[in-house]
């Protein structure tokens, strides 16, 4: 399984996302403050993954606090989170590896245990959230694959792979899980501008594993539905609504709205940390503007005129209304999703 993330004796190691299909490199962060940067920079990147990497770069800057009593261990600890925060505002699983690690440091701290015994707390924790991430990877793909049909040509959107996540992947889970079961699939990767996740990601990871994978550019999907030459579309999510409405990578709705007028359907492939119950619907959510120069470079080589201003969003919205089914690790919810995914996140 692809390595994108892990902790060994020399800090927390991860694949440069940016380098690849290239260069495999691999960055070592020794600090808190160097995987806050990873994350922004998007080092790491993929909703999933970027919870795991906050909650290992919590416990890592604890373990190399010096504080010698608990008070003064919590101010450093809650600046740690405060900073993790500020990364990236749309992708809810990072709010949430934060929240759980602050569940553990509260509740250690408040039963007297020592600053060594908190540090270890948090250590353990941040392992088994990158743990319970693979497995819950492994668990939707199982429920995802159910729904592909034994021969398909699968168009998914952006990187929602093994690179996105500690392992496995959600909509590329759904995939390798279909594969795994015998069926014939093949894959479509759009592109993804401006930062190229499913050409350079998504490709790259499919083709490592044998997967017969084709990319084409963003405005080709359209013209390849109508030719009856797409069976269904799987994305994932960066934070998925209480109403069922759903963020991902800027350009998902375009295809959700595609899919909709050809009679494909459309799936949303994400773990239940992605569901924010607390969010009404996708107004409500948080879009991450990046720098301009995402779109107006490619490396070092200018696309556009100097003189051209330039939008660069990172999402969009989906309304719940092109959503067929939304597939996570506790079984696959439908409409109405204000009920089905309040179900799944309280029951499932």
């Amino acid at each position: 399984m692809l390595p994108t993330i892990d902790w060994n004796d020399d800090g927390i190691v991860m694949i440069d996302q940016r380098k690849l299909p290239v260069a495999e490199i691999y960055v070592k962060c020794k600090s808190a403050k160097d995987v806050a940067k990873a994350i922004k920079t998007m080092v790491i990147r993929g909703a999933p993954a970027i919870g795991v990497a906050a909650a290992m770069g919590l416990a890592l800057g604890v373990r190399q606090s010096t504080a010698t009593g608990t008070t003064k261990l919590a101010a450093e600890f809650y600046k740690l989170c405060e900073m993790m925060a500020g990364t990236r505002p749309t992708a809810v699983n990072l709010f949430w590896a934060i929240d759980r690690m602050k569940g553990v440091f509260a509740e250690a701290a408040s039963s007297g245990q020592s600053v060594d015994q908190i540090k270890d707390r948090l250590e353990v924790e941040a392992r088994r959230i990158h743990d319970e991430d693979v497995e819950s990877c492994r668990a939707l793909g199982l429920h995802g694959a159910s729904m592909v049909p034994d021969t398909a040509t699968v168009l998914t959107h952006c990187n929602a792979g093994a690179l996105a996540t500690a392992g496995y992947g959600t909509a590329l889970g759904v995939i390798r899980g279909a594969v795994e079961q015998g069926k014939k699939v093949a894959v479509l990767a759009d592109e993804t501008r401006p930062f190229l996740q499913g050409a350079r990601l998504t490709a790259w990871e499919l083709t490592r594993d044998g997967i017969d994978t084709t990319v084409i550019t963003d405005n080709m999907s359209g013209a390849l539905m109508r030719g009856g030459q797409i069976d269904l579309v799987v994305v994932g999510a960066d934070r998925i609504a209480a109403n069922g409405d759903v963020a991902n990578k800027i350009g998902t709705y375009t295809v959700a709205v595609l899919a909709r007028e050809h009679g494909i359907p459309f799936y949303v492939a994400a773990p239940i940390s992605t569901i924010d119950l607390a969010t009404p619907d996708g107004s409500q959510i948080p879009i991450e503007e990046r720098s301009a120069k995402e779109v107006t470079h490619i490396g070092p080589a200018r696309l556009t005129p100097e003189a051209a201003k330039v939008r660069n969003p990172a999402f969009d919205v989906t309304p719940n209304k092109y959503v067929t089914a939304i597939i996570t690790e506790k079984g696959i919810a439908r409409p109405p999703y204000d009920e089905s995914l309040r179900n799944l996140v309280h029951n499932g």
